[in-house]
């Protein structure tokens, strides 16, 4: 196989370790002669998987025993409009902290269920920083909804210290598993798993338990947060194989020192690639501004488009994957997450500085 280095921003890249154990497996899972594809949901077999990843998940994020921890479908996009329905009352206004892209369909669907409150907004920077959230009143909003990390703009929320709210709701798609986080901060936490937990098809919820009863009655059962609560995230068939994958790859995280290791190692690999666009005077220009830059998403652009397509082609071409920025914005995004490996990082570095020597006028 050729060389390849996966910076795509989702579905991303993959621990080769846990790809490896996952042919090793495919055909014959613990040696029952079938797949764990092939098992019922409600067998032993997989009711095993199913507990072990939510009890690794439990032990890396430190989530207390007053949480549930969901295995749900329908990607971030369908929380986007499940939290408004269990959560929004005719009487209250959710208030929503936007940041980007993502942070604004949120909005958006919640803003079909009744009215909405825009607490701050970065759209008028362009969203190169994280706002300045002002002093939220405990009984003015229902629920806050922040984003936590911003794969289009490549911006990060430093920290959740300037934010405090009794219901607090975080879609933290792009960097759960990434960092150390104050799980108890938040009522609710939402990923898609396919940037770090796993492959697309999967999504996990972590859900403080009393924040149930706060859930709105006479919805669609399979809409319900309660309902998935009572049946253990069993209530229709889940994605088993996603979720057989998200169970090896929290057992990497687990073998390669847990969350405090994955968080020096992804600053790591992160600064590589900055230094390199701060070192280029200008060559290289950063989207987000230095104290809101994510660790996951690094987003820039060249001198102009001719010179982006170029280093587009080249990168390509010496293997670098997935370096075009989203299509909203343009420019070049490196999605370096917890599977893309140190070296990856050193290699787009090194190309990127070559990449200067050889254009440069």
């Amino acid at each position: 196989m050729k060389q390849v280095y996966n910076f795509n921003a989702g579905p991303a890249a993959l621990p080769r370790q846990v790809l490896e154990k996952a042919k090793e497996e495919f055909l014959d899972f613990d040696d029952t002669g079938i797949s764990i594809m092939e098992h019922s949901h409600r067998g032993k077999h997989y009711e095993a998987v199913h507990e072990e990843a939510k009890n690794l998940l439990k032990g890396l994020l430190s989530i207390p025993d007053d949480y549930e921890v969901l295995f749900l479908q329908g990607g971030a996009s369908l929380q986007f409009a499940m939290i408004p329905m269990n959560f929004m009352r005719p009487d209250e206004q959710p208030g929503y902290i936007l940041t980007g892209s993502w942070s604004e369909k949120a909005l958006k669907e919640a803003s079909k269920f009744g009215e909405v409150k825009e607490i701050v907004s970065g759209k008028a920077g362009n969203y190169t920083s994280i706002p300045e959230v002002p002093s939220l009143s405990q009984d003015e909003y229902s629920y806050v909804h922040i984003t936590s990390n911003n794969t289009i703009y490549g911006t990060q929320w430093p920290s959740f210290e300037g934010i405090e709210h009794p219901f607090l709701i975080a879609d933290m798609s792009s960097d759960i598993l990434s960092r150390r986080i104050p799980v108890n901060k938040f009522g609710l936490i939402y990923a898609g798993a396919q940037k770090n937990l796993g492959p697309a098809g999967v999504t996990v919820v972590i859900f403080r338990k009393d924040a149930a009863e706060r859930a709105n009655q006479g919805i669609p059962a399979i809409l319900s947060y309660k309902t998935h609560i009572k049946n253990r995230s069993l209530y229709n068939t889940p994605p088993t194989f996603s979720i057989y994958l998200l169970k090896l790859v929290l057992e990497w995280a687990k073998g390669h020192g847990g969350l405090e290791a994955l968080e020096k190692r992804n600053e790591e690999k992160a600064q590589l690639i900055y230094d390199a666009i701060d070192e280029s005077q200008g060559f290289y220009s950063g989207h987000a501004a230095k104290n809101s830059r994510s660790l996951m998403n690094i987003t820039f652009t060249l001198k102009n488009e001719e010179l982006t397509k170029q280093f587009l082609k080249e990168a390509e071409a010496q293997g670098f994957y997935g370096l075009a920025g989203h299509r909203s914005i343009g420019g070049c995004r490196a999605s370096a997450y917890n599977a893309v490996p140190l070296e990856a990082c050193q290699a787009l570095r090194d190309f990127m500085v070559n990449f200067q020597k050889k254009h440069e006028e």
